[in-house]
């Protein structure tokens, strides 16, 4: 019998770590039962999460586990007896989370240690690596990687192939490198951290075939600062590899030689773009450049370089394994394979999802995510991240598919989907990301720079009441500036949020403009809080949890409002028991 515990960040944030040491002290010195951990399996919604295992059979899993548990669980182990643990169990519903799933790139998290060399390898870790620079030539094996039309999980969906390609022959003397994007920037989005922190090897295998392809004997891992456990977790990986002679000199004994090592970024969005990244690595400030030339001819130091990101690489060992075409019977036409999704927002279940491409935004929403929590009603999904857009309800059947994707006004982005519900004010969503972007920009080209600055200003003068008439035309305008002009994919996708919130939410923008009104009534600033006489019942309570001591009143006599000191914070609304704080 073995106790295993999900210890991803999300898991660890949920309480794991504790609930680790509560079931070992509860075992004390009993050596019969064994005690494991692992990553994160993808279910954010339910951590912590316990896993009970009978020769390598999962028979149990447990859910949202504290260290109360601890106790029972070990009895549970020991004497098979679950009734203790009955309530900890997870329900069929929440199962179908990963039911509905098909997992690729997320194959092993959440099954495996993610510290232990030796799990990897029984799980069949490895063996692609050992069959190519045995048996393959790198012209093999980028044409096995053309079959499967792998694309680029970054967010462009560049064919993978191509770029190593394109590497592969260049003419350049010296060295070559392959640089894994592991820098992750989208607010929502994390299934890259998710990789590293449950299946570090994984990223090394699918790397080091990328290397073998390409001719490149040195890997960089660029992975953002804020990621401590993956880069902890993947320099674990990284020596137990080299010890094994998996990474170093002369590979499974092979005349292929190649090396890695982690770079931690200082957390920029714009080092996500390849040749900002670059810079960075380099040592210089992260600003992207002109191309051409393209990495491939001069990348890291002027050599040739190939980069992907964390995801693409999780794909590229199972590929080899399986063959391209069985990745290819996945998905559609234009978009090969799984895609991993960081499932947020309003929905009953969040975490990460991989699905074959063409499923439907509805059904990984709705049948995986389990619909919109609250029992309100789905308004929108942003796709893409900061970069992406906002769908409407209207759109739900798109299928997830690069170019349909794309003629909606979004972007599949590297994977951030965010699902907002009728509360949600699209001006004030457009907003959120604006701010980002302009934040985020290098302001290496006039275009993005001051383009994102004037658009997040009219959207903060809109969001404020003091929307004029033009500024929808005016906001429109800017966005075809910055998108033809802007340098990078930064810049080009800035814009992106605004225009689908104007297509598909324009009368939101008008409301706020002409009737300086906020229909989902999030715009602070344009909010008017009042207290029912009818309805209050002079208890007092709103009075005393308000921060500008603007509503005053006798003991159950009704209260005012004074609306010169009203900071609009919401706080009288909050804590009312009787409905009579009404906002307008």
């Amino acid at each position: 019998m073995k106790i295993v515990i999900g210890e991803g960040s999300c898991g660890i944030a949920a309480g794991a770590l504790k609930v680790h040491k509560a079931i070992e002290n509860a075992l004390g010195d009993d050596c019969k039962i064994k005690i494991g951990k692992t990553g994160c399996v993808g279910m954010c919604f339910l951590e912590p999460v316990v896993d009970i295992y009978e020769d390598k059979k999962l028979i149990r899993r447990l859910v949202k586990v504290s260290e109360k548990d601890a106790e029972n669980i070990v009895f549970a182990a020991k004497t098979g007896d679950f009734s203790k643990i009955e309530y900890l169990e997870i329900s069929s519903e929440d199962e179908e989370f990963l039911n509905r799933q098909t997992r690729i790139a997320l194959r092993h998290c959440g099954t495996i240690d993610p510290t232990s060399l030796e799990e990897y390898k029984a799980s069949g870790g490895y063996k692609a690596i050992e069959k190519v620079v045995l048996k393959m030539t790198p012209e093999e094996v980028i044409e096995e990687i053309k079959t499967s039309g792998l694309c680029g999980r970054g967010g462009a969906g560049f064919p993978t192939w191509y770029k190593w390609n394109a590497a592969r022959q260049s003419k350049m003397e010296g060295k070559k490198y392959l640089i894994c994007n592991a820098d992750e920037g989208d607010p929502g989005a994390f299934m890259d951290r998710a990789i590293i922190e449950s299946d570090p090897h994984c990223l090394i295998e699918g790397m080091l075939i990328g290397a073998y392809a390409i001719g490149a004997s040195e890997m960089i891992v660029y992975v953002r600062a804020e990621y401590p456990l993956a880069i902890k977790r993947l320099e674990n990986a990284i020596k137990q590899a080299e010890k094994a002679g998996i990474l170093g000199e002369n590979i499974f004994g092979s005349d292929f030689s190649c090396r890695m090592k982690i770079k931690a970024g200082a957390g920029a969005f714009v080092c996500g773009e390849e040749t900002a990244l670059i810079e960075s690595l380099e040592g210089k400030r992260g600003m992207p450049r002109l191309k051409p030339p393209f990495p491939a001819q001069r990348g890291y130091f002027g050599e040739p370089s190939n980069i992907n990101n964390v995801e693409t690489f999780a794909n590229v060992a199972w590929i080899i394994e399986n063959g391209g075409a069985k990745f290819a019977e996945l998905g559609t036409e234009n978009s090969k394979g799984t895609k991993v999704f960081a499932l947020t927002g309003k929905v009953k279940r969040s975490g990460l999802v991989e699905v074959p491409m063409g499923k439907t935004l509805r059904e990984v929403i709705f049948e995986i995510g389990g619909g919109i929590r609250g029992g309100k009603d789905i308004k929108a999904v942003q796709l893409g991240g900061p970069s992406g857009g906002c769908i409407p309800k209207k759109l739900l059947d798109t299928v997830i598919d690069y170019k349909a994707l794309s003629e909606t006004g979004a972007i599949m982005g590297s994977g951030g989907m965010v699902v907002m519900d009728e509360s949600a004010c699209m001006v004030g969503m457009a907003k959120f990301f604006l701010d980002f972007t302009a934040a985020e920009s290098c302001g290496k080209c006039v275009q993005c720079r001051i383009g994102t600055k004037r658009m997040q200003e009219i959207l903060t003068k809109i969001t404020k009441g003091e929307g004029e008439e033009g500024d929808i035309e005016l906001l429109e305008e800017l966005c075809e500036g910055v998108k033809e002009g802007a340098l990078c994919g930064l810049g080009q996708t800035a814009p992106n949020p605004v225009l689908t919130t104007l297509k598909y939410f324009r009368k939101e923008y008008e409301e706020h403009i002409f009737e300086h009104r906020c229909g989902a009534k999030e715009c602070s600033a344009m909010l008017r809080y009042e207290i029912n006489p009818e309805k209050c019942r002079g208890c007092t309570i709103c009075a005393k949890n308000c921060p500008a001591k603007a509503i005053s009143g006798e003991v159950k006599k009704a209260h005012v409002i004074d609306k010169n000191l009203c900071i609009k914070c919401g706080a009288c609304s909050k804590v009312c028991r009787f409905g009579a704080v009404e906002i307008f």
